[in-house]
C-alpha cells in the first residue's frame, strides 16, 4: 500500500470542482483513472433523468477466483457547496484541511482515493480476487438522485459497501431509516383582515394548530419527524387562504413510519375540517431503510476485515440516509463503512491521514476476506 500516493491522489481529487449537479470534470477524471486500472467502465443514462452533469459510473473488474462472491463498493463523486477552488492543506496535527473559505470534500473523495489505492495495490501485487465493481454515483448530495436513477441491470454484486460515513474506521452502519417526505397544501378562505376577518378562514392558523397537535422531533430511538418548510400569505391585512408545508418522518421500523405519517396527515386534515377549511397531503417514500444483524454475511465480512487491521468493529445505527439505503432498496445488501472524515458539510471539514490509511487497509482486507470465505465454502 502506497500511502503517500493515495494522499497525493486525495489532494488531486479534492482540487477538482464537483459541486452536486456539476460533476462533468470529476466524472471524466474518474473514468480515465478506472480505465487505466483495467476496469470496464460504463456511464449510465441517469443524467438524462436527473439533469446532473454526469451519470453514474459502474466499473467492473473481473476476478480470477470464481468461487469468490462478486462484491461492490460505492462512493459518490459530488460535493456540497461551497466546493469550488478547494485548496487542501496538510497540517502538523496529521489532518488535511481546506485552506480557504470552502469545504474540503473528503465526503466522499477520501472514499474514492482509498478505493483507487486498494485497487492499485491488488493490481501491482498480482493478488488474486473475485469480481469487484465500483459504483461511483453523481448527485448523492442532492438527495441520492444518482443512485435512485441508476441502471441496476449494470450491477452484478451479491452484496457491497458504501464507503461514506463519519466516525473512525471500524464503524459499520447496519441500520438506517426509511424516510418519507410530506407535501401538504392547506386551503382556507380569504377576507380583509381588518374589515371582516370573521368571513375568512386562515390557512396559517389551521397550519399552526395542526402542527401544535403533532408529535415531532425525537419520538423514540428509531423514529423522528420534522416540519421543514412553511410558506404562505401575502400581506398583514389579508386573511391567508393557502399555505404549503414540507415535512418529513423517518424510522428504521416501516410500521412506525406509517403510523407517524398517518398521524401527521390526520392532524392536518382533521384540524382543517374543524375550522372549515381543507388539507391535502402527498406522502412519498423518499428512501428505503435497512437493518442488518451481526449474523448477516455483509456484516460478518466487514467485521472480520476490521479485526484483521487491528480494530474492533462497531455496529452503528444512522438517523440519516445514504446511497446505501437506495441500493438496499434495489436489492443489493449494503452496509455503510466509516471513512474517518470529520465536520463534513462545513468549512471546518477535515480528514485525518491516519484514518485514510486505515480505510485503504480495510478495503483491501474486505477483498481478501471475501476470497478466503469463498475458499472455505468450497
Amino acid at each position: 500500500m502506497n500511502y503517500q500516493r493515495m494522499l497525493d491522489e486525495f489532494f488531486e481529487l479534492v482540487k477538482i470542482d464537483s459541486e452536486s449537479g456539476h460533476e462533468e470534470a470529476i466524472s471524466a477524471v474518474l473514468k480515465k483513472k478506472l480505465e487505466d486500472l483495467g476496469f470496464e467502465v460504463v456511464e449510465d443514462s441517469s443524467k438524462e433523468r436527473t439533469g446532473h452533469g454526469a451519470g453514474n459510473l459502474i466499473a467492473t473488474m473481473k476476478g480470477s477466483i470464481p468461487e469468490s462472491d462478486p462484491i461492490y463498493f460505492t462512493s459518490h463523486m459530488d460535493t456540497v457547496t461551497p466546493g469550488t477552488g478547494i485548496e487542501p492543506v496538510l497540517k502538523d496535527d496529521g489532518y488535511v484541511y481546506s485552506a480557504g473559505e470552502t469545504i474540503l470534500g473528503a465526503d466522499d473523495k477520501a472514499g474514492l482515493a482509498a478505493l483507487f489505492e486498494m485497487m492499485r495495490t491488488l493490481k501491482e501485487s498480482g493478488e488474486a480476487h473475485g469480481d469487484i465493481q465500483f459504483v461511483i454515483t453523481a448527485g448523492e448530495e442532492s438527495g441520492l438522485v444518482g443512485a435512485r436513477e441508476i441502471d441496476r441491470d449494470l450491477m452484478h454484486a451479491k452484496y457491497g459497501y458504501a464507503v461514506d460515513s463519519d466516525g473512525k474506521v471500524g464503524g459499520i452502519v447496519t441500520a438506517a431509516p426509511y424516510n418519507a417526505k410530506l407535501k401538504t397544501v392547506i386551503h382556507g378562505r380569504t377576507a380583509h383582515a381588518g374589515v371582516e376577518p370573521e368571513k375568512g378562514i386562515s390557512a396559517i392558523t389551521i397550519a399552526a394548530k395542526s402542527v401544535a397537535k403533532m408529535k415531532l422531533g425525537r419520538l423514540d430511538s428509531e423514529t423522528t419527524a420534522n416540519i421543514g418548510q412553511f410558506t404562505g400569505g401575502q400581506a398583514t391585512n389579508i386573511v391567508c387562504d393557502e399555505v404549503h408545508i414540507l415535512s418529513e418522518a423517518r424510522s428504521i421500523d416501516r410500521a412506525k413510519l406509517q403510523e407517524q405519517t398517518d398521524h401527521m396527515v390526520s392532524a392536518f386534515k382533521e384540524t382543517a375540517e374543524e375550522m372549515g377549511g381543507s388539507a391535502e397531503t402527498d406522502v412519498k417514500l423518499n428512501s428505503p431503510g435497512f437493518r442488518f444483524s451481526e449474523q448477516d454475511e455483509v456484516v460478518q465480512v466487514a467485521s472480520e476485515a476490521i479485526r484483521a487491521i487491528g480494530r474492533q468493529p462497531e455496529l452503528l445505527t444512522s438517523g440519516g440516509g445514504s446511497d446505501g439505503n437506495i441500493f438496499n432498496g434495489h436489492g443489493f445488501p449494503t452496509v455503510t463503512l466509516s471513512v474517518g472524515y470529520e465536520k463534513i458539510h462545513t468549512k471546518e471539514e477535515r480528514m485525518p491521514v491516519e484514518e485514510l490509511n486505515k480505510l485503504a487497509d480495510l478495503l483491501l482486507e474486505i477483498v481478501r476476506t471475501v476470497v478466503n470465505k469463498g475458499k472455505k465454502e468450497q
